[in-house]
């Protein structure tokens, strides 16, 4: 068997034992079930939600109807059904989530294994950037970008992925200082490996494990902004989204009113949300983290 496939042979293996491992934690194999039903109904919404009836005009409902026959969570000051606005805003809060980690998790990642493969001055210097940003709210950042920038959903993808990032540089920073002290990183080096071959073909794959598990917990951690943001006014005015139902719900008087069902579906959804991807990012971590799995 040749050194590729063998290598190759060793990670399947590894994989099959995490899934193992992962399959056995009943808390991240709840958080899986609710965030795929939760992604289905997202996908799916296009399927049997008419968008005619998310617009300002097109609703047939009354306004601030209370839950019942054909509509389970009521109605908005618009006449528009509750359920819908909640399931098609999945789709927005979800894809702000995702990509504003992966943005955050790539940046992240960068200047983590940079920092630790180089060290010396060049890994102090993005290390105390990386203190810096670190010491800084990254909410209150995230407002006062997307405060200057024009209101779309790329800002706000933008202003929280290029704002919790630190986190993510540290632990691979720490992981990839583990990783370069071990045998094989010298002998790639013997064997003429240079420092672009040793990042990417030695180091990053061993801290991809800790990589993934980092993205469960940023995209909970996105989500929340986002419907911060939206709450606060800064989000997409033409898009939907959980935290922009809120914001709606707020102005319309909801909460004066006792208008529970308009505020409350968004608001469990946010939760409920947020707390699959941190059940799911702490089983990762259990399951990658041999000290933890000692622990459990």
């Amino acid at each position: 068997m040749s050194r590729a496939a063998l290598v190759w042979t060793r990670r399947r293996r590894a994989m099959a034992g995490y899934a193992r491992a992962f399959a056995a934690n009943r808390g991240g194999m709840a958080g899986l079930a609710v965030l795929a039903l939760i992604a289905a109904a997202a996908l799916a919404a296009p399927l049997f939600i008419e968008p005619a009836a998310l617009t300002l005009t097109g609703a047939d409902g009354g306004r601030f109807r209370p839950p019942g026959p054909g509509y389970p969570l009521g109605t908005d000051a618009f006449g528009r059904s509750v359920l819908d606005l909640v399931v098609w805003g999945a789709r927005i809060s979800l894809t702000v989530g995702f990509l504003a980690a992966f943005v955050s998790v790539a940046l992240g990642t960068l200047i983590g294994v940079v920092a630790g493969h180089y060290g010396g001055w060049a890994g102090n210097v993005l290390m105390r950037v990386t203190d810096w940003f670190a010491v800084l709210p990254a909410l209150v950042m995230a407002v006062a970008l997307a405060a200057v920038m024009t209101r779309s959903t790329l800002t706000i993808i933008i202003a929280i992925g290029v704002t919790a990032w630190p986190t993510t540089a540290r632990v691979v920073r720490a992981q990839t200082l583990a990783v370069e002290a071990r045998p094989f990183i010298e002998r790639a080096r013997a064997l003429g490996g240079g420092h672009a071959h040793v990042m990417v073909r030695h180091v990053l794959p061993n801290v991809m494990p800790v990589v993934l598990a980092q993205t469960t917990l940023l995209v909970a951690e996105a989500i929340l902004m986002e419907a911060t943001l939206a709450f606060l006014g800064l989000g997409d005015p033409g898009t939907i989204s959980w935290g922009g139902i809120i914001q709606e719900a707020r102005n319309a008087g909801a909460i004066s009113s006792g208008i529970w069902w308009y505020m409350v579906p968004p608001g469990v959804a946010i939760a409920v949300v947020a707390l699959s991807f941190t059940m799911c990012g702490r089983a990762l971590e259990g399951v990658l983290d041999p000290r933890l799995r000692e622990r459990r």
